[in-house]
């Protein structure tokens, strides 16, 4: 039964209280009027306690099931270029996508703080829908918390996705090999930079925006041009520097990229020597790194550039035997330096 074809319940309230959480109709109104009414569909407009699927429809799609799960915490909720209900819905996504597979569902939780304005909660959902239709996911089940003022910082959100892997797609991090290459599809640190900028605390003038976005059709379309992809992770908290180390940890490789060929806006570069960080460590939440046999990295990358995701994509690097385990930075003034793992956080709350 949809939501059209019953009494339609409507919240009154301006800000949430603890009765929005109580389990009575005060939640309900919440659900009904703030959730359901948006993210309206077969899966979840019945209310039960789980979403329902068939499996032969699941089948078409391939033959594994991708199953993962994330938390939002980030701050400000609002910021250029997204929000915190966006980026739960790309990050989820994108988990799915760099696996390989086709994402499908999502579930929604939300821990909410005593005293948010219903105008901003109902911001974020519509946020997620759009992102959400976007990606050709379904918002399928979810749950809803109310705690008290203090006790958290206006809003988490935690999403879980599913997803089918075709047959025949098989990447993991530990499948790097000598000779391959590394594609990036953009410019690094949009995110991290965007959030400083967001939060005000720096005094700083910019016009950086977060380069939240999904990438499931642009991965699709890579698969399509190279099925035998070794590996592709989105470059969230940690940024380029950490998921290079991970590939180069799991699969005993050297990655070695140089430094002028990785993608960074002058805006993003200026803000970093100004506050001392490093663009390589800046989250983002629309890149991805992959590597890709090289002798199908030029073709990969000419129908990257074609995707409204992947135009400013370019091969950043190459793998290499030894030394394993290790990720080489060629610098602009002709030297090597080694970029270790990031070591605690440059900045907290980035998603």
């Amino acid at each position: 039964m949809s939501t059209s074809s019953r009494v339609r319940r409507t919240l009154s309230s301006e800000i949430i209280t603890l009765a929005h959480g109580s389990g009575g109709k005060a939640m309900r109104d919440l659900i009904d009027d703030v959730f359901v009414s948006v993210f309206d569909n077969d899966y979840l407009s019945p209310l039960e306690d789980q979403a329902r699927f068939d499996l032969s429809a699941l089948s078409a799609y391939g033959d594994r099931l991708a199953f993962t799960t994330d938390s939002y915490v980030v701050d400000p909720l609002f910021f250029p270029g997204g929000d915190i209900g966006k980026l739960a819905v790309t990050g989820t996504v994108n988990d799915l996508a760099v696996g390989g597979a086709k994402p499908l569902y999502l579930t929604c939780s939300m821990i909410i703080e005593e005293g948010l304005a219903v105008s901003e909660l109902r911001r974020v959902v519509h946020s997620m829908k759009i992102a959400a239709d976007e990606a050709g996911v379904v918002i399928v089940t979810g749950d809803t918390k109310v705690v008290q003022r203090g006790a958290a910082d206006k809003l988490f959100i935690n999403t879980a996705g599913v997803g089918v892997i075709a047959s025949g797609i098989n990447m993991s991090t530990n499948s790097a090999q000598p000779g391959d290459a590394v594609i990036i599809n953009g410019y690094v640190g949009d995110h991290g930079a965007a959030i400083v900028d967001a939060r005000g605390e720096m005094a700083l003038e910019n016009s950086i925006e977060s380069d939240c976005q999904t990438l499931n059709e642009l991965i699709d379309a890579m698969l399509k041009i190279c099925p035998q992809a070794r590996c592709i992770r989105d470059a969230t908290r940690g940024g380029v520097a950490t998921v290079l180390n991970e590939f180069a940890e799991a699969s005993s490789v050297a990655i070695t990229i140089n430094e002028t060929s990785v993608p960074v806006r002058h805006e993003v570069r200026g803000m970093c020597e100004i506050l001392g960080l490093d663009p390589l460590y800046l989250a983002n939440e629309g890149k991805l790194l992959a590597i890709i046999p090289g002798d199908r990295a030029d073709e990969v990358l000419k129908g990257m550039l074609q995707h409204p995701a992947g135009q400013h994509s370019a091969i950043i690097g190459y793998v290499s035997e030894q030394p394993a385990g290790r990720v080489i930075l060629q610098t602009g003034f002709g030297g090597n330096r080694i970029i270790d793992m990031l070591v605690g956080e440059q900045l907290p709350r980035i998603c």
